[in-house]
């Protein structure tokens, strides 16, 4: 199935993300595409994540489509204004690359080229609702005609535990009402405060108009988790899984935190609404068939299950 039939067949959706090489070379992405083919619906191209220069998220796509795995393009705000990234919906589209997930971006400042001029001509809202007129409307936003038009599948980020958190879920609805027909959160670790999103989400009717993916992710050690919830704005680390972590002797953390994403995956498909899980884990994509194994997602695609490969 495709990421899109499996939303729309009420099956566990898998996602995971692979981030494009520093160089000019699809070798490692179609390697790593590969190992990921048998166990996920799709998998993320990620586009110059932090503000990084990398392979372009097209090409990496174009990689991932040809290794026999649906990509999910990720287009952000930061880097080009709206005639490039219209542009890349219409390159995207002609390549087979339907899958495209749109966020605004990390400013250059937090990256490797710290002086580059930001771009945000238009925001993650503004750039759903575009693509979603190019696709159903058939115009560019200059109201100009589109002959064929793309054919796409939105996708949007949330953080549910970003403040103001009584207005997270009010704040997808204006993505969805964008466009937005999946999405990806960041970091699951307090999955009480994520089940209580998702309540606020199903009041909404929310869950019925958007494939929610719950993100999940393997800390490989205690110093990994410090940094992102130090430094990933919205990460909530519960004490006890800071405990848990640094109970563990240092060569046992990465076995544990592959324990944890698990039980994470485990509960979160038991929370209704939830229609999948994204795996946010870009440079240890290896890691993603223990995880799956560990949490018992198999062929079917059901959490807990008894298919697991």
């Amino acid at each position: 199935m495709s990421l899109r039939e499996r939303l729309a067949s009420g099956g566990f959706a898998v996602t995971a993300e692979i981030s494009p090489p520093r160089g000019a070379s699809t070798s490692k992405i179609t390697e790593t595409a590969a190992s990921l083919r048998d166990w996920v619906d799709a998998v993320n191209v990620t586009d110059n994540q932090g503000s990084n220069v990398r392979l372009a998220s097209w090409a990496g796509s174009l990689a991932v489509l040809e290794a026999g795995l649906e990509p999910v393009m990720q287009m952000t705000c930061r880097d080009r204004n709206r005639i490039a990234l219209q542009s890349d919906l219409l390159g995207a589209s002609a390549l087979g690359i339907r899958n495209i997930l749109v966020m605004t971006g990390d400013h250059p400042k937090f990256g490797d080229h710290p002086g580059a001029r930001p771009v945000f001509d238009l925001d993650s809202v503004q750039l759903l609702w575009t693509l979603r007129t190019m696709r159903d409307q058939h115009v560019l936003l200059s109201g100009r005609k589109l002959d064929p038009a793309p054919d796409c599948f939105l996708g949007a980020v949330e953080n549910p535990f970003a403040p103001p958190v009584p207005f997270r879920a009010e704040r997808l609805g204006k993505k969805i009402a964008a466009g937005a027909q999946f999405v990806q959160t960041q970091f699951v670790f307090d999955v009480p405060a994520f089940g209580r999103w998702m309540a606020q989400v199903r009041d909404l009717g929310l869950h019925e108009q958007c494939g929610i993916l719950a993100g999940v992710g393997a800390v490989r050690s205690v110093r990994a988790l410090e940094y992102m919830r130090d430094h990933v704005p919205g990460v909530e680390v519960p004490d006890d899984v800071d405990r848990r972590l640094r109970a563990v002797p240092p060569g046992k953390q990465t076995a544990e935190g592959v324990k944890l994403a698990a039980e994470i995956i485990r509960q979160l498909g038991e929370i209704p609404g939830v229609a999948g899980v994204h795996l946010l884990v870009a440079g240890n994509e290896q890691a993603v068939p223990d995880i799956l194994d560990e949490a018992g997602v198999g062929v079917s695609k059901e959490p807990g299950g008894t298919d697991g490969r």
